[in-house]
């Protein structure tokens, strides 16, 4: 019997070893072949939405730095792969747990705020204070910036766990009362179920687009 409930989240297995962070190769493994050996709808599907993903990257950095967009492209199908594979049955949900999404997050914002410090120091003290800041307000000013930057890494991997784990929380307590229901209601928890699997879907969607895209952002900042 588990401690707590948040422990069927664990990686953990009969053989006292992390064998469920498998899962996070899990998704190259089970792409068909065909993916990659002929052009498929699939094939043409993955590469508009990388074009699409690649234009509005491109935007929110700027063309000071070249090649930059592969890099969050990469992470959001990640972080995507991960999320849809956590919605299958016995499949560990990597992204629920703050060691991958910090290990995702920090060496991210340490690369960027190095890149900033040493070549645009100018550049980042005047972020430090925003433009039209009375003078009375600015060391106020510069303690809340300073604990903004500090607080990014932990923002964005608190937000892509919790919202991860809190769906598959709540299905799987509404999956353990199941035995203990009349016919009528399991019928109405199947249907809730399904909309639950429906709204996580989206949220896995939302949540690697939403890690990418303030990623992105934050390097446009030190440029």
């Amino acid at each position: 019997m588990m401690a707590n409930l948040f422990s069927s989240f664990d990686p953990s297995t009969n053989w006292n070893t992390s064998i469920n962070w498998t899962s996070t190769i899990l998704g190259m493994m089970i792409i068909p072949v065909s993916y990659w050996m002929i052009p498929s709808r699939n094939l043409i599907l993955w590469n508009k939405i990388i074009s699409i993903l690649h234009k509005e990257f491109k935007t929110l950095i700027g063309p000071k730095i070249k090649g930059s967009t592969l890099m969050f492209i990469s992470l959001f199908s990640l972080i995507l792969f991960n999320n849809f594979l956590g919605l299958f049955p016995y499949i560990f949900t990597s992204t629920s747990h703050m060691v991958l999404t910090l290990s995702l997050a920090l060496p991210l914002w340490l690369s960027f705020m190095l890149f900033g410090w040493i070549n645009n120091t100018i550049h980042m003290f005047a972020h430090l204070v925003p433009q039209g800041t009375p003078p009375v307000l600015m060391p106020f000013m510069v303690c809340i910036e300073t604990i903004s930057n500090i607080i990014r890494p932990g923002t964005l991997a608190i937000r892509l766990s919790a919202n991860m784990i809190a769906g598959h929380l709540l299905m799987t307590l509404l999956g353990n009362t199941g035995s203990m229901m009349s016919m009528m209601m399991i019928n109405l928890l199947l249907i809730t179920q399904i909309l639950l699997l429906v709204l996580e879907s989206a949220v896995a969607i939302i949540q690697s687009y939403v890690f990418a895209v303030l990623s992105t952002l934050y390097s446009s900042e030190v440029n």
